[in-house]
């Protein structure tokens, strides 16, 4: 099932969760995705723009050399930075998102590399590596949050309320 900024609101809602966003690449896209939805205000907590690795040190909590040294594009960055976002807003589940918008590439990484970072404490802290989401910066960071939602949304499915993890299945 591919989950819509809807579905997801819907579901945060019915669990009586929230979401925060910790966004590059995106630039506060998928917060405002997020905010357009009727409900929303129940569900998103708030959102870090963090463009710049300079304001990704400040919001980590990490020097800008450590941040360089495992890649400001790097599933271990998305993490981080999904981390800070539940951290910095007190939200249940915290999504980062890192890559290259193009059109040039950065740190050797393609346009349309983007890292996925998902977090919630006690439950999960997980990046995904996507590719291939088209050649057109808007079409990259639109293609970025659809993804980001849906992935989040299945993962949601896949914990009960009390946060304990139920039977997943292979995708």
């Amino acid at each position: 099932m591919s989950f819509s900024e809807s579905d997801l609101v819907a579901l945060l809602s019915g669990r009586h969760e929230t979401v925060a966003f910790c966004e590059s690449l995106t630039a506060g896209l998928a917060s405002a995705t997020i905010a357009s939805v009727p409900g929303a205000s129940a569900v998103l907590r708030g959102g870090l723009i963090a463009y710049s690795t300079e304001v990704k040190s400040f919001f980590l909590g990490k020097p800008i050399s450590e941040i360089e040294r495992v890649g400001v594009v790097s599933g271990k960055t998305a993490v981080d930075m999904a981390c800070a976002a539940a951290a910095q807003t007190g939200a249940d589940w915290g999504i980062g998102l890192t890559g290259v918008a193009g059109p040039e590439k950065q740190e050797g990484k393609e346009p349309g590399t983007v890292f996925l970072g998902i977090y919630s404490l006690g439950r999960i802290a997980q990046s995904y590596c996507l590719r291939d989401l088209g050649t057109e910066r808007n079409q990259i960071r639109r293609a970025t949050v659809d993804a980001a939602i849906s992935q989040l949304g299945e993962i949601i499915k896949n914990f009960s309320t009390s946060g304990e993890q139920t039977a997943s299945k292979e995708r």
